[in-house]
């Protein structure tokens, strides 16, 4: 494996822990992220459970500044993933 794709959504806080993990990893592997939900409206139930966003965590601001401060990319379409992993493998 050269490189990881994170793909994310709205609500829960999986995405927080995983930057929390990536950043005080010594050996890492490149990592790009999208996070899907960036346009959902404020307050809007989603349509399960996992869309809970609850103490500052779980929206779409704070997964993009959890995983940019540690480091990861956050793309803002599917589409751009090819080109943000081929950037990260140039490195």
């Amino acid at each position: 494996t050269e490189a990881i794709v994170l793909i994310g959504e709205i609500g829960g806080d999986a995405e927080e822990r995983f930057a929390k993990y990536y950043k005080n990893l010594g050996d890492k592997k490149p990592v790009v992220a999208y996070i899907a939900g960036k346009t959902a409206p404020p307050g809007k139930r989603m349509g399960h459970a996992g869309a809970i966003i609850s103490m500052g965590m779980g929206d779409y601001g704070s997964k993009k500044n959890a995983l940019e401060k540690a480091g990861i990319p956050v793309v803002d379409k599917p589409s751009d993933i090819p080109n943000a992993l081929d950037r990260m493998l140039k490195k």
